[in-house]
Protein backbone atom coordinates (compact mmCIF):
# COMPACT_ATOMS: atom_id res chain seq x y z
CA UNK A 1 0.00 0.00 0.00
CA UNK A 2 2.82 2.25 0.85
CA UNK A 3 4.14 1.74 -2.62
CA UNK A 4 0.92 2.60 -4.24
CA UNK A 5 0.82 5.40 -1.67
CA UNK A 6 3.79 6.87 -3.03
CA UNK A 7 2.65 6.12 -6.76
CA UNK A 8 -0.34 8.05 -6.22
CA UNK A 9 1.43 10.52 -4.59
CA UNK A 10 3.84 10.58 -7.71
CA UNK A 11 0.91 10.75 -10.03
CA UNK A 12 -0.27 13.79 -7.83
CA UNK A 13 3.28 15.77 -8.59
CA UNK A 14 3.19 14.85 -12.01
CA UNK A 15 -0.58 16.34 -12.13
CA UNK A 16 1.35 19.24 -10.63
CA UNK A 17 3.82 19.53 -12.91
CA UNK A 18 1.19 18.96 -15.68
CA UNK A 19 -0.65 21.99 -14.21
CA UNK A 20 2.92 23.81 -13.89
CA UNK A 21 3.31 22.60 -17.61
CA UNK A 22 -0.16 24.04 -18.77
CA UNK A 23 0.89 27.49 -16.79
CA UNK A 24 3.69 27.80 -19.06
CA UNK A 25 2.12 26.96 -22.07
CA UNK A 26 -0.63 29.63 -21.39
CA UNK A 27 2.55 31.90 -20.69
CA UNK A 28 3.87 31.02 -23.75
CA UNK A 29 0.84 31.58 -25.38
CA UNK A 30 1.35 34.85 -24.08
CA UNK A 31 4.56 35.39 -25.41
CA UNK A 32 3.60 33.87 -28.96
CA UNK A 33 0.91 36.08 -29.50
CA UNK A 34 2.72 38.98 -28.66
CA UNK A 35 5.40 38.08 -30.87
CA UNK A 36 2.91 37.14 -33.83
CA UNK A 37 1.19 40.93 -33.41
CA UNK A 38 4.65 42.34 -33.59
CA UNK A 39 5.64 39.93 -36.96
CA UNK A 40 2.09 41.07 -38.36
CA UNK A 41 2.67 44.96 -38.07
CA UNK A 42 6.23 44.40 -39.12
CA UNK A 43 4.85 43.04 -42.10
CA UNK A 44 1.98 45.41 -42.98
CA UNK A 45 5.13 48.16 -42.93
CA UNK A 46 6.70 45.69 -45.39
CA UNK A 47 9.90 44.95 -43.06
CA UNK A 48 10.91 42.04 -40.68
CA UNK A 49 10.26 41.92 -36.94
CA UNK A 50 13.04 43.93 -34.96
CA UNK A 51 15.31 42.02 -33.16
CA UNK A 52 15.33 42.50 -29.00
CA UNK A 53 18.83 44.60 -29.36
CA UNK A 54 17.13 46.56 -32.12
CA UNK A 55 13.84 47.45 -30.11
CA UNK A 56 16.46 48.52 -27.16
CA UNK A 57 17.93 50.95 -29.15
CA UNK A 58 14.71 52.44 -30.60
CA UNK A 59 13.56 52.87 -27.35
CA UNK A 60 16.74 54.97 -26.08
CA UNK A 61 16.72 56.92 -29.52
CA UNK A 62 12.80 57.90 -28.78
CA UNK A 63 14.02 58.83 -25.88
CA UNK A 64 16.82 60.92 -26.55
CA UNK A 65 14.58 62.76 -29.23
CA UNK A 66 12.11 63.79 -26.49
CA UNK A 67 12.13 67.95 -25.92
CA UNK A 68 15.00 68.82 -22.71
CA UNK A 69 13.21 69.17 -19.38
CA UNK A 70 14.82 70.24 -16.68
CA UNK A 71 13.74 68.74 -13.59
CA UNK A 72 15.54 70.00 -11.41
CA UNK A 73 14.52 73.12 -8.77
CA UNK A 74 18.06 74.02 -8.83
CA UNK A 75 20.97 74.25 -10.69
CA UNK A 76 23.29 71.33 -9.47
CA UNK A 77 27.67 70.40 -10.43
CA UNK A 78 26.24 67.85 -12.51
CA UNK A 79 24.50 71.08 -14.84
CA UNK A 80 28.55 72.11 -15.29
CA UNK A 81 29.87 69.01 -16.52
CA UNK A 82 29.56 68.53 -19.65
CA UNK A 83 27.40 65.57 -19.99
CA UNK A 84 23.52 65.04 -19.81
CA UNK A 85 22.85 67.27 -17.48
CA UNK A 86 24.73 70.19 -19.08
CA UNK A 87 23.44 69.35 -22.38
CA UNK A 88 19.86 70.10 -21.06
CA UNK A 89 20.42 72.78 -19.42
CA UNK A 90 21.57 74.58 -22.23
CA UNK A 91 18.76 73.68 -24.59
CA UNK A 92 16.48 73.54 -22.32
CA UNK A 93 17.24 77.32 -21.28
CA UNK A 94 20.16 78.71 -23.05
CA UNK A 95 19.00 77.85 -26.66
CA UNK A 96 15.28 77.80 -25.83
CA UNK A 97 16.13 81.94 -24.73
CA UNK A 98 18.55 82.63 -27.10
CA UNK A 99 17.78 81.28 -30.55
CA UNK A 100 19.41 82.36 -33.63
CA UNK A 101 21.13 80.53 -36.49
CA UNK A 102 24.18 80.99 -35.27
CA UNK A 103 24.01 79.64 -31.64
CA UNK A 104 21.61 76.68 -33.27
CA UNK A 105 24.89 74.29 -34.19
CA UNK A 106 26.19 74.60 -30.54
CA UNK A 107 29.90 74.39 -32.08
CA UNK A 108 32.85 75.24 -30.02
CA UNK A 109 32.36 78.68 -31.24
CA UNK A 110 30.02 80.79 -33.95
CA UNK A 111 30.40 81.28 -37.07
CA UNK A 112 29.80 84.65 -38.35
CA UNK A 113 29.76 86.06 -41.78
CA UNK A 114 30.51 89.65 -42.04
CA UNK A 115 30.37 90.32 -45.90
CA UNK A 116 33.54 90.39 -46.42
CA UNK A 117 35.04 87.98 -44.84
CA UNK A 118 33.99 85.19 -42.11
CA UNK A 119 35.23 85.01 -38.33
CA UNK A 120 34.46 82.25 -35.60
CA UNK A 121 33.48 83.79 -31.84
CA UNK A 122 34.11 81.76 -28.80
CA UNK A 123 33.74 82.42 -25.29
CA UNK A 124 34.30 80.27 -22.11
CA UNK A 125 34.96 80.44 -18.18
CA UNK A 126 37.30 78.71 -16.59
CA UNK A 127 36.87 77.78 -12.87
CA UNK A 128 39.32 74.84 -12.02
CA UNK A 129 40.96 73.80 -8.89
CA UNK A 130 43.30 74.40 -7.67
CA UNK A 131 44.80 76.97 -9.69
CA UNK A 132 48.11 75.90 -9.88
CA UNK A 133 48.91 71.88 -11.10
CA UNK A 134 51.66 69.76 -13.01
CA UNK A 135 51.93 71.38 -16.41
CA UNK A 136 49.99 74.74 -16.13
CA UNK A 137 47.42 76.72 -14.39
CA UNK A 138 44.22 78.59 -14.94
CA UNK A 139 46.04 81.00 -16.51
CA UNK A 140 47.78 79.42 -19.46
CA UNK A 141 44.26 76.73 -19.49
CA UNK A 142 42.21 80.12 -20.38
CA UNK A 143 43.93 81.03 -23.28
CA UNK A 144 45.08 77.31 -24.10
CA UNK A 145 41.31 76.31 -24.10
CA UNK A 146 39.61 79.76 -26.12
CA UNK A 147 42.60 79.52 -28.59
CA UNK A 148 41.46 75.72 -28.79
CA UNK A 149 37.56 76.36 -29.40
CA UNK A 150 38.61 78.66 -31.86
CA UNK A 151 41.22 76.41 -33.97
CA UNK A 152 38.83 73.30 -34.18
CA UNK A 153 36.26 75.58 -36.16
CA UNK A 154 38.75 76.14 -39.25
CA UNK A 155 39.53 79.39 -37.81
CA UNK A 156 43.33 81.22 -37.37
CA UNK A 157 43.47 82.45 -33.77
CA UNK A 158 43.67 86.03 -33.66
CA UNK A 159 42.52 88.18 -30.33
CA UNK A 160 41.44 87.36 -27.00
CA UNK A 161 39.62 89.53 -24.09
CA UNK A 162 40.19 88.06 -20.36
CA UNK A 163 37.74 89.05 -17.51
CA UNK A 164 38.70 88.08 -13.83
CA UNK A 165 36.70 87.58 -10.93
CA UNK A 166 38.59 87.94 -8.08
CA UNK A 167 38.00 87.38 -4.41
CA UNK A 168 38.71 89.52 -1.54
CA UNK A 169 41.98 88.45 -0.34
CA UNK A 170 43.44 87.15 -2.89
CA UNK A 171 47.58 87.47 -2.81
CA UNK A 172 48.82 90.03 -5.35
CA UNK A 173 51.99 87.38 -6.24
CA UNK A 174 49.46 84.71 -7.66
CA UNK A 175 47.33 86.96 -9.58
CA UNK A 176 50.65 88.17 -11.31
CA UNK A 177 51.77 84.76 -11.73
CA UNK A 178 48.73 83.83 -13.60
CA UNK A 179 48.45 86.53 -15.50
CA UNK A 180 52.04 86.31 -16.42
CA UNK A 181 50.97 82.47 -17.87
CA UNK A 182 48.22 83.90 -19.51
CA UNK A 183 51.19 86.51 -21.63
CA UNK A 184 53.48 83.77 -22.30
CA UNK A 185 50.58 81.47 -23.58
CA UNK A 186 49.65 84.12 -25.49
CA UNK A 187 52.64 84.50 -27.12
CA UNK A 188 53.32 80.99 -27.89
CA UNK A 189 49.91 80.81 -29.55
CA UNK A 190 50.23 83.88 -31.57
CA UNK A 191 47.23 85.78 -30.22
CA UNK A 192 46.53 89.32 -28.15
CA UNK A 193 44.82 90.03 -25.11
CA UNK A 194 43.46 93.31 -26.47
CA UNK A 195 40.78 94.21 -23.85
CA UNK A 196 39.25 92.52 -20.76
CA UNK A 197 37.27 93.58 -16.91
CA UNK A 198 37.82 92.78 -13.27
CA UNK A 199 35.90 92.41 -10.77
CA UNK A 200 36.25 91.80 -6.65
CA UNK A 201 33.66 90.07 -4.71
CA UNK A 202 33.58 89.76 -0.46
CA UNK A 203 35.33 86.95 1.22
CA UNK A 204 34.07 83.43 1.08
CA UNK A 205 32.21 84.61 -2.50
CA UNK A 206 34.33 83.31 -4.47
CA UNK A 207 37.45 80.26 -4.80
CA UNK A 208 40.34 82.81 -5.41
CA UNK A 209 39.95 83.61 -8.88
CA UNK A 210 37.84 82.94 -11.85
CA UNK A 211 38.87 83.39 -15.43
CA UNK A 212 36.51 84.08 -18.52
CA UNK A 213 38.04 84.78 -21.82
CA UNK A 214 36.46 85.44 -25.50
CA UNK A 215 37.91 84.94 -28.38
CA UNK A 216 38.58 86.11 -31.93
CA UNK A 217 39.82 83.96 -34.98
CA UNK A 218 40.02 84.57 -38.87
CA UNK A 219 38.23 81.93 -41.02
CA UNK A 220 40.94 82.01 -43.81
CA UNK A 221 39.87 78.90 -45.95
CA UNK A 222 36.70 77.91 -47.90
CA UNK A 223 35.83 75.08 -45.82
CA UNK A 224 32.62 74.09 -44.14
CA UNK A 225 33.04 72.12 -40.58
CA UNK A 226 30.17 70.29 -38.80
CA UNK A 227 28.61 67.10 -37.73
CA UNK A 228 26.13 68.15 -41.38
CA UNK A 229 29.40 67.31 -43.01
CA UNK A 230 30.41 63.69 -41.53
CA UNK A 231 29.52 61.05 -43.57
CA UNK A 232 29.17 56.68 -43.78
CA UNK A 233 32.90 55.15 -44.14
CA UNK A 234 34.50 58.54 -42.77
CA UNK A 235 37.45 57.81 -39.63
CA UNK A 236 37.66 59.46 -36.20
CA UNK A 237 41.06 60.13 -34.98
CA UNK A 238 42.06 61.34 -31.78
CA UNK A 239 44.83 63.65 -31.78
CA UNK A 240 46.92 61.96 -28.78
CA UNK A 241 47.00 59.97 -25.41
CA UNK A 242 43.67 61.17 -23.01
CA UNK A 243 42.71 61.67 -19.80
CA UNK A 244 45.84 63.50 -18.29
CA UNK A 245 44.32 66.91 -17.80
CA UNK A 246 41.32 65.58 -15.73
CA UNK A 247 43.63 63.02 -13.48
CA UNK A 248 46.40 65.08 -13.25
CA UNK A 249 43.96 67.98 -11.44
CA UNK A 250 42.53 65.18 -9.35
CA UNK A 251 45.46 63.84 -7.91
CA UNK A 252 46.58 67.40 -7.53
CA UNK A 253 43.81 68.54 -4.95
CA UNK A 254 45.54 66.37 -2.92
CA UNK A 255 42.32 64.05 -1.96
CA UNK A 256 43.63 60.94 -2.90
CA UNK A 257 46.55 59.33 -1.49
CA UNK A 258 47.88 58.78 -5.03
CA UNK A 259 51.04 59.80 -6.72
CA UNK A 260 52.02 59.73 -10.41
CA UNK A 261 54.26 61.02 -12.50
CA UNK A 262 51.73 63.04 -14.87
CA UNK A 263 51.24 66.67 -15.79
CA UNK A 264 48.34 68.00 -17.76
CA UNK A 265 48.01 68.23 -21.39
CA UNK A 266 46.76 71.47 -21.31
CA UNK A 267 48.68 73.39 -24.84
CA UNK A 268 47.55 75.50 -27.93
CA UNK A 269 46.31 73.07 -30.86
CA UNK A 270 46.11 75.50 -33.45
CA UNK A 271 49.38 74.63 -35.35
CA UNK A 272 48.59 70.84 -35.73
CA UNK A 273 45.11 71.70 -36.68
CA UNK A 274 46.31 73.97 -39.11
CA UNK A 275 48.53 71.08 -40.63
CA UNK A 276 45.39 68.74 -40.49
CA UNK A 277 43.59 70.75 -42.46
CA UNK A 278 46.10 71.15 -45.53
CA UNK A 279 46.69 67.64 -45.64
CA UNK A 280 43.73 65.73 -45.85
CA UNK A 281 39.41 66.75 -46.25
CA UNK A 282 38.55 67.39 -42.65
CA UNK A 283 34.70 66.99 -42.11
CA UNK A 284 34.55 68.34 -38.34
CA UNK A 285 36.62 68.84 -35.24
CA UNK A 286 36.31 69.12 -31.36
CA UNK A 287 38.28 69.43 -28.33
CA UNK A 288 37.76 66.99 -25.79
CA UNK A 289 37.15 68.72 -22.56
CA UNK A 290 34.33 68.66 -20.22
CA UNK A 291 33.14 64.95 -20.65
CA UNK A 292 35.85 64.04 -22.37
CA UNK A 293 36.03 61.95 -26.29
CA UNK A 294 33.13 59.88 -25.17
CA UNK A 295 30.89 63.14 -25.21
CA UNK A 296 32.54 64.06 -28.55
CA UNK A 297 31.50 61.02 -30.01
CA UNK A 298 28.23 61.01 -28.55
CA UNK A 299 27.71 65.34 -30.31
CA UNK A 300 28.79 63.57 -33.52
CA UNK A 301 26.54 60.53 -33.33
CA UNK A 302 23.87 62.88 -32.68
CA UNK A 303 24.27 65.41 -34.74
CA UNK A 304 24.98 63.60 -37.50
CA UNK A 305 22.53 60.83 -37.09
CA UNK A 306 25.44 58.60 -37.47
CA UNK A 307 26.70 55.30 -35.80
CA UNK A 308 30.65 55.75 -34.19
CA UNK A 309 32.01 52.66 -33.54
CA UNK A 310 35.39 52.79 -31.59
CA UNK A 311 38.25 50.43 -30.82
CA UNK A 312 38.71 50.41 -27.45
CA UNK A 313 42.44 48.86 -28.23
CA UNK A 314 42.88 51.67 -30.46
CA UNK A 315 42.13 54.61 -27.98
CA UNK A 316 45.72 56.05 -27.08
CA UNK A 317 45.81 56.12 -22.83
CA UNK A 318 48.96 56.56 -21.27
CA UNK A 319 49.34 53.35 -18.33
CA UNK A 320 49.33 56.12 -15.58
CA UNK A 321 46.42 57.27 -16.76
CA UNK A 322 44.68 53.97 -17.24
CA UNK A 323 46.11 52.76 -13.87
CA UNK A 324 44.86 56.15 -12.05
CA UNK A 325 41.93 55.73 -13.46
CA UNK A 326 41.05 52.00 -12.60
CA UNK A 327 41.87 53.01 -9.14
CA UNK A 328 39.09 55.76 -9.00
CA UNK A 329 36.99 53.43 -10.72
CA UNK A 330 36.78 55.87 -13.93
CA UNK A 331 36.81 55.13 -17.37
CA UNK A 332 39.23 57.32 -20.00
CA UNK A 333 37.48 57.80 -22.19
CA UNK A 334 35.03 60.19 -19.59
CA UNK A 335 38.02 61.87 -18.57
CA UNK A 336 38.92 65.77 -19.37
CA UNK A 337 41.94 66.58 -22.05
CA UNK A 338 43.29 70.02 -22.61
CA UNK A 339 45.59 69.53 -25.35
CA UNK A 340 43.50 66.97 -27.38
CA UNK A 341 40.75 67.21 -29.67
CA UNK A 342 38.86 64.69 -32.01
CA UNK A 343 38.57 65.07 -36.24
CA UNK A 344 36.55 63.35 -38.63
CA UNK A 345 38.01 62.73 -41.76
CA UNK A 346 37.96 61.30 -44.78
CA UNK A 347 38.15 57.13 -44.89
CA UNK A 348 40.25 57.22 -47.92
CA UNK A 349 43.11 59.58 -45.65
CA UNK A 350 43.13 58.48 -42.07
CA UNK A 351 46.77 57.53 -42.82
CA UNK A 352 47.63 60.66 -44.43
CA UNK A 353 45.87 62.39 -41.73
CA UNK A 354 47.33 60.71 -38.36
CA UNK A 355 50.56 61.42 -40.16
CA UNK A 356 50.25 64.85 -40.29
CA UNK A 357 49.24 65.61 -36.89
CA UNK A 358 52.40 63.41 -36.10
CA UNK A 359 54.77 65.66 -37.48
CA UNK A 360 53.60 68.37 -34.56
CA UNK A 361 54.68 67.75 -30.61
CA UNK A 362 50.92 67.75 -29.41
CA UNK A 363 50.14 64.91 -32.26
CA UNK A 364 52.61 62.86 -31.55
CA UNK A 365 50.39 60.10 -30.08
CA UNK A 366 47.28 60.58 -32.79
CA UNK A 367 45.44 57.15 -33.79
CA UNK A 368 42.62 56.11 -35.47
CA UNK A 369 40.28 55.45 -33.06
CA UNK A 370 37.26 54.61 -35.08
CA UNK A 371 34.58 54.83 -37.98
CA UNK A 372 31.34 56.41 -39.23
CA UNK A 373 28.67 54.12 -39.49
CA UNK A 374 25.47 54.30 -40.74
CA UNK A 375 23.60 53.18 -37.91
CA UNK A 376 22.24 53.11 -35.28
CA UNK A 377 21.85 56.57 -35.72
CA UNK A 378 23.18 58.64 -32.22
CA UNK A 379 24.48 55.41 -30.53
CA UNK A 380 28.34 55.11 -29.88
CA UNK A 381 29.43 51.34 -30.05
CA UNK A 382 32.70 50.45 -28.62
CA UNK A 383 34.48 47.50 -29.25
CA UNK A 384 36.00 46.07 -26.05
CA UNK A 385 39.30 44.79 -25.77
CA UNK A 386 37.65 41.79 -24.19
CA UNK A 387 35.80 41.04 -27.89
CA UNK A 388 32.45 42.29 -26.98
CA UNK A 389 30.56 45.36 -27.55
CA UNK A 390 28.72 48.42 -25.36
CA UNK A 391 27.09 51.46 -25.32
CA UNK A 392 29.04 54.74 -25.00
CA UNK A 393 26.78 57.04 -23.62
CA UNK A 394 26.78 60.13 -21.85
CA UNK A 395 27.13 60.71 -18.45
CA UNK A 396 24.67 62.59 -16.43
CA UNK A 397 27.22 64.41 -14.64
CA UNK A 398 31.28 64.23 -14.20
CA UNK A 399 32.85 62.34 -11.47
CA UNK A 400 35.82 65.19 -11.78
CA UNK A 401 33.97 68.22 -11.23
CA UNK A 402 35.92 71.90 -11.84
CA UNK A 403 38.55 70.39 -14.33
CA UNK A 404 38.40 73.82 -16.17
Amino acid sequence: MNDRSTGDQSTGDQSTGDQSTGNRSTGDRGVHTAEWAERALAEAAGHEPASREEQVLERIERARRRNPKITEERVTLAHGAGGKASRTLIEAVFVDAFRSPELQPLDDGATLDLGTGRLVLTTDAYVVSPLFFPGGDIGDLAVNGTVNDLAVCGARPMYLSAAFVLEEGFPIADLRRIAASMAAAAGRAGVRVVTGDTKVVQRGKADGCYVTTAGVGALERPITLGESQVRPGDAVIVSGPIGEHGITVMIARGDLDIEADLTSDTAPLHDAVAALLDAVPVRMMRDATRGGVATVLNEIARGAGVAVTVDERAVPVRPVVSGACELLGLDPLYVACEGRFVAVVDGDHAEAAVAALRRHPVGEGAAVVGSIEPGPPGMVLLNTAFGGTRIVDLLVGDPLPRIC
